[in-house]
């Protein structure tokens, strides 16, 4: 499919792992990029190296522009979206601020959908909403909250009573806020606005970031000891069955099919390339990189027989060309370049 170059599309969150990729191949494909980050001035000394990076990037002179703007108040994406074509909504809350007009990060999370989609259907240009949802919306698990469907698809919505030893407070919020943020930019259909949400499974690979993002960390966290981490990797795969992982260049690709597919697109579309236990990574690495120490309780495998059933976005025509090797090998070559191993 031949892409229109001329397009000019917004991705909100540009600086975080997603969104900083994404923006780097859009400026590549000679789109030009409107990127928002939380802040652009010295408000705040770590976000100095984001902006930095971002005006970096090839072709960042002539295609690329920097906004500022936040979820908290949503209503500072207009200028951003004004004139787009497509919009990528990537940027959600981290942390929740004390003392907002949100009681939580759900609310502030939920509230930002709505106001973003409002945008779009105001621009008059806007032809195409892609939201980054998570994978953690799209849990398997029966009403009950304990047993599993025998397929992990499109259908599945987790269950709200669900709950393990892994769970923390914080956890649960992100999985809460993205699950009825996805529910409520899908309702935008009816009002005549295209929205596609691609529901991300666990991205791991390369990074050109100048640190180790949290979900590539997440897959090394089985001989890393990392605790914290390797509970999150534990509290996925219960939710899920198993974990859905999938390669950042996947995750790009996957975002830019979606604004390219021909015609109307609209609707829900998971995205990994492959379903794997913890004890399936643990045991490649255990095997492939023999010099790392793998905790041996890790390597046991609660073999679910939940099956991975999503064949949506592969319908549509698109080609996922890095499986899970490819995935945990990339993750080692970047944290030995970020100096982690």
């Amino acid at each position: 499919m031949e892409e229109k170059n001329t397009y000019k599309v917004c991705v909100t969150g540009g600086a975080g792992y997603i969104g900083s990729c994404l923006v780097k191949k859009l400026l590549e494909k000679g789109y030009i990029v409107h990127a928002t980050l939380r802040n652009l001035v010295d408000l705040n000394v770590e976000d100095e190296p984001k902006v930095g990076l971002l005006k970096r990037l090839s072709g960042a002179d002539e295609k690329l522009k920097l906004f500022e703007a936040d979820i908290y108040r949503a209503e500072e994406f207009e200028e951003a979206i004004q004139g787009c074509e497509f919009v990528f909504h990537v940027a959600t809350p981290s942390l929740h601020y004390e003392g907002s007009q949100y009681k939580d990060r759900t609310e502030a999370t939920v509230d930002g959908v709505k106001k973003i989609g409002m945008i779009c259907l105001k621009s008059g240009t806007v032809k195409r909403l892609i939201y980054t949802a998570s994978i953690v919306a799209a849990s398997p698990l029966k009403e009950d909250g304990i047993t599993y469907k025998q397929l992990m698809d499109e259908t599945c919505w987790t269950p709200l009573n669900f709950s393990n030893p892994y769970t923390q407070q914080w956890l649960w919020d992100y999985v809460e806020s993205k699950m009825l943020a996805e529910k409520e930019v899908l309702k935008f259909e009816k009002e005549g606005l295209e929205v596609v949400t691609l529901c991300v499974g666990l991205v791991g690979g390369h990074t050109f970031l100048p640190y180790m993002p949290t979900t590539s960390a997440m897959f090394l966290s089985v001989f890393t000891q990392d605790e914290k981490l390797y509970n999150i990797l534990k509290f996925l795969e219960d939710l899920n069955g198993k974990v859905p992982i999938v390669h950042i260049e996947d995750v790009c690709e996957a975002h830019m099919f979606c604004m390219n597919n021909v015609g109307s697109l609209n609707g829900r579309f998971l995205c990994a390339s492959s379903f794997v236990s913890t004890a399936e990574i643990s045991n490649y690495y255990q095997h492939n990189y023999p010099e790392f120490k793998v905790n041996q309780e890790y390597l046991n495998d609660t073999k679910r027989e939940i099956k991975w059933g999503s064949k949506k976005l592969v319908e549509k025509g698109f080609e996922y060309k890095y499986g899970m090797k490819e995935i945990l090998d990339d993750c080692v070559t970047s944290a030995r370049k970020n100096d982690i191993l």
